[in-house]
C-alpha cells in the first residue's frame, strides 16, 4: 500500500497534535492546517489523499471549507471526514450535505476514525 497523505484541519493545537499522533502511528503522512483558509492554500499547493476537518473554526468554518473543496472540480475527489463536538444529528446531516463523506464525534475515537479512513481510501 502506498503511503497516504492526510491533512488535519483544526484550530485547536491540542486536537491537531492528538490527530497527527494517531494518524502517524497508523502509518499515514500527516500535514496540518489551523484554519479553513490555510486548508485551501495547502490543498492547492499539495493535495492530500484525504482531509480530516473540524467544524467550528474562526474565519471559514469546516462546513464552508468542505463546501468549497467539494464543489471545486479540481478538489472534489478528495474525501473529507468532518469532526464535530456536537452530538446532534443535524450537524452530521449538514456535514454530508456540504459534501463530506463521513463524520466523527469529538473526542475522536481512534478505531472509528481509522476505520472510516480505510473505507474511503
Amino acid at each position: 500500500m502506498a503511503l497516504l497523505k492526510i491533512l488535519v484541519v483544526d484550530d485547536s493545537a491540542t486536537d491537531r497534535f492528538y490527530l497527527t499522533e494517531m494518524l502517524e502511528n497508523a502509518g499515514y503522512i500527516v500535514s496540518t492546517a489551523s484554519s479553513g483558509e490555510d486548508c485551501l492554500v495547502q490543498v492547492d499547493a499539495s493535495p492530500p489523499h484525504l482531509i480530516v476537518m473540524d467544524v467550528i473554526m474562526p474565519g471559514l468554518n469546516g462546513f464552508q471549507t468542505t463546501r468549497k473543496l467539494t464543489r471545486n472540480p479540481e478538489t472534489s475527489h478528495i474525501p473529507v471526514i468532518m469532526c464535530t463536538g456536537k452530538q446532534q444529528a443535524t450537524d452530521q446531516m449538514w456535514a454530508l450535505r456540504q459534501g463530506a463523506k463521513d463524520c466523527v464525534m469529538k473526542p475522536v475515537n481512534a478505531h472509528e476514525l481509522l476505520s472510516k479512513i480505510k473505507a474511503l481510501t
